[in-house]
């Protein structure tokens, strides 16, 4: 029963692996079925080409734009084509006044509505606050507990405002991952649920808000400065100042006054009451909702906080330009073919498969029939990585890039370097006596530390490129990190428990000689052992035998650690009784 144990558990593993490639195909499948997604992955604009835009920008009152508000401008629209799901996208400026988009494939309609379309900027009070998670639909609250509102609403920040339906759209909304899918702009005359997204700083928010109080457009100017103490020193904090124009201001006053009530009514009983709040709106997202300390009749509010150099200058640069009324014509529209183009991704694939030609002839020369389960285990990889692509390609708009392709070619030899690993710590085990069984278990202990140590750093690398690199790097340090995923996935899940099957086979357990454990093939020393070691110039290609290889093999078997390594080195000589002598 011992000796079936290993074996069950690794017919286990190896069904789960099943499972999980079935699941993966069974999703893209019903993807395709229902026309969202289809089999071949989702290419990048370098790759498949796509549709590009330039971009006039068009200022209410026939004003003139400058280079900072274009810049503020392109990042508005690099927020919106991002948050509609279009991935590698790139946005840039043209001789200073125009903005040049380009988008793979062909963009729909309410993606042009949304690029041309000016920002919005507005602020509105703060009525309830909640965890930036979804509620499970189990945990929501039943309609005959829901809020409803008792009479008309008396102000923005009035509870009345949140009806029914409003509170099921918080109960629901996902601020920690949010939908793709780009929602209708809101009506300034009605409440609004969004998010604030998480910074570094603080984590994401989820609000329901009260109608539009101040305009945007309102707002004279904006500035970032470092906030002073009360004997007027200055500090190593920031804070951004808002100064409105007139109108505004009175009105300011009139909302600062409300806020600040709950904000004192709050202090009295030792608690942070929302509606203290005031949120700045830009494109119906939350990007600060500062509470109202005070009221302010100047006009000139100012927003502290954990803020930094650079966070109060882009908050500021937000306020003074998020506002603009700046809409953009589609001067000109033109499809683009692949900027690299087939060529370069047939010379890619090329290259990938020359790779692993070269990786299946090495483990087939080196390892016999064992290269096979190298060759079965690249290939499991691959179908993991391939389908996980294609689903993140429906699920994520993730698009494959020729960055990306190069990732994927790298990949094959770090994976192949796993095996090689694993293989080379058996045979070890193999040389020190131990039967085929305990050679893989034992192996197995000693080759996963050196796995899991190589891809962590892999992993490691992948994440670190990822967020410091920009354009198409990210697209190869993300297929890095991915398939570095997909190698541990198939070493511990189909390459270990298929050789905990095999070994307990004739063909592998008596050691034949295409088996790759014959004696003559672990008497031989590798070129290349793995991990990047490669055979010393004092190790020997291989270790020359007695006559009588019975006998040899069975005085080495009784050998010590040290005195084969004598042995290796010509300092020990068998005798015909058996006995060891040392020169």
């Amino acid at each position: 029963m011992a000796r079936t144990g290993p074996k069950n558990s690794a017919r286990k593993v190896l069904t789960w692996l099943g499972a999980i490639l079935v699941v993966l195909t069974a999703v893209l499948a019903g993807g395709v079925v229902t026309g969202h997604a289809t089999w071949a992955p989702k290419l990048a604009l370098d790759l498949e080409g796509g549709t590009q835009m330039i971009l006039a920008p068009k200022v209410e009152g026939s004003s003139g734009i400058n280079e900072d508000q274009l810049n503020q401008a392109v990042a508005i629209i690099r927020q919106r084509v991002d948050g509609s799901g279009v991935a590698e996208a790139e946005i840039s400026t043209q001789s200073g006044r125009n903005v040049v988009v380009s988008l793979p494939g062909t963009p729909s309609k309410e993606t042009r509505d949304l690029i041309q379309a000016s920002a919005n900027m507005n602020f509105r009070p703060v009525i309830l606050t909640g965890d930036p998670s979804a509620v499970p639909i189990a945990s929501r609250t039943p309609d005959a507990q829901l809020p409803k509102p008792t009479a008309a609403p008396a102000n923005a920040s009035d509870q009345n405002w949140v009806t029914p339906d409003i509170y099921k759209q918080f109960e629901a909304l996902d601020c920690v991952n949010p939908s793709a899918e780009k929602a209708q702009a809101s009506d300034p005359a009605k409440p609004l649920v969004t998010c604030e997204a998480a910074t570094d700083k603080t984590p994401a928010v989820k609000y329901i808000l009260g109608p539009v109080e101040v305009k945007g457009q309102d707002i004279s100017s904006s500035s970032y400065d470092p906030v002073q103490g009360a004997q007027g020193s200055v500090t190593n904090s920031w804070g951004v100042t808002i100064t409105f124009d007139a109108a505004a201001t009175a009105k300011f006053k009139d909302v600062t006054t409300r806020l600040n009530q709950f904000y004192a009514a709050s202090q009295a009983q030792g608690g942070n009451d929302p509606k203290s709040q005031f949120a700045i709106v830009l494109d119906d997202k939350v990007i600060s909702a500062p509470r109202a300390l005070a009221v302010i009749s100047d006009g000139k509010p100012q927003i502290t906080g954990n803020f930094t150099q650079a966070s109060a200058k882009a908050l500021s640069d937000q306020l003074r330009y998020g506002a603009l009324p700046i809409s953009f014509d589609i001067q000109s529209q033109e499809q683009i073919s692949a900027t690299l183009g087939g060529d370069q991704l047939r010379l890619g694939l090329l290259a990938g498969i020359i790779g692993l030609s070269l990786v299946v002839i090495y483990s087939l020369f080196q390892y016999r029939a064992l290269g096979f389960v190298t060759i079965a285990s690249l290939v499991v990889a691959g179908a993991l990585t391939y389908l996980a692509i294609a689903v993140l390609g429906w699920t994520e708009n993730y698009r494959l890039s020729l960055a990306g392709v190069a990732g994927l070619i790298v990949a094959i030899g770090q994976t192949a370097d796993s095996f090689i690993v694993y293989f080379e710590r058996i045979r070890d085990e193999l040389r020190e006596g131990r039967g085929l069984v305990s050679a893989v278990e034992n192996g197995w202990k000693r080759a996963k530390r050196t796995v899991l140590a190589s891809k962590a750093v892999n992993v490691l690398a992948a994440v670190v490129l990822y967020f410091v690199a920009v354009g198409s790097v990210r697209g190869f340090a993300f297929t890095l990190g991915l398939t570095a995923v997909a190698d541990l996935i198939v070493v511990f899940m189909f390459t270990h428990p298929m050789l905990q099957v095999l070994a307990r086979t004739r063909f592998f357990s008596e050691g034949h000689r295409f088996s790759g454990l014959s004696p003559d093939r672990l008497g031989a020393i590798p070129l290349y052992r793995g991990a990047g070691r490669l055979r010393t110039p004092d190790e020997k290609p291989t270790v020359v035998r007695a006559r009588n290889a019975g006998a040899t093999a069975e005085a080495e078997r009784r050998m010590t650690i040290a005195e084969r390594r004598l042995a290796e080195k010509g300092q020990l000589t068998g005798t015909s009784n058996g006995t060891k002598e040392e020169k």
